[in-house]
Formats: structure tokens, sequence, C-alpha cells
């Protein structure tokens, strides 16, 4: 069982920059995906971004688009999300996903990292 280690989070002001890490303790398939969702308090989680491990291909939800990018370093085993001009309704706990196959079915969860953006 591949298991997940986030790092990365933590206070940030509105319009600053954060870069999340996620490290899979064993080898990520090409056929699998990986990627992060969040989840702010009160609200559900949410899909933010992923990645398709093999060909790189990238996903991101319509409210990141053009301001986080995800890449993938293979012989890391790890995935990265960059994220500039941050917001304040960007604050949540960040969660790394990896799928066996497509990159909105997650079967395995990290432990959650927290970013907050103060306005």
């Amino acid at each position: 069982q591949v298991q997940l280690g986030e790092s990365g989070g933590g206070l940030v002001q509105a319009g600053g920059s954060l870069r999340l890490s996620c490290a899979a303790s064993g080898r990520v398939f090409s056929s699998a995906s990986m990627g992060w969702h969040r989840q702010a308090p009160g609200k559900e989680r949410e899909f933010v971004a992923a990645i398709r491990w093999g060909t790189g291909g990238t996903y991101y939800a319509d409210s990141v688009k053009g301001r986080f990018a995800i890449s993938r370093d293979k012989a890391e085993n790890t995935v990265y999300l960059q994220m500039n001009s941050l917001k304040p309704e960007d604050t949540a706990v960040y969660y790394c996903f990896k799928s066996k196959t497509g990159p909105y079915e997650p079967d395995t969860w990290g432990q959650g990292t927290q970013v907050t953006v103060s306005s």
C-alpha cells in the first residue's frame, strides 16, 4: 500500500505563493494519477488539480486555473502544487491523493496540510 506524505503548507498573505509537495512511499505506475483536493471549514472536500503520471496531462478546477500549477518528479515519486496569487478563499486543508487510474477517482489519501491565506 503506497502512503502519501504532504509538506509545504503554512500561513501566507493574500497575493503570496506557496508550494506543496507530496511524496509517495512506493512506485507510482504510469497508469496512475496524483493530485490535490482541499477542504475548507464547513465545506465539502473539492477537487483542485491532478496530473496523469505517465503522460503529464493536467487537470484543474476552474477556481484555480491560471494561478496554480501541478507538476511531478517521476524519479522522486513526488507531486508538487505551486500556488500563486493566493486568495483568502484558498484557505483550506489540502489533501494529496493517488488514483490507480483517472484523475477523478482517488483511492489513497495523504494526511493533509493546512494552507491559510490572510487578507
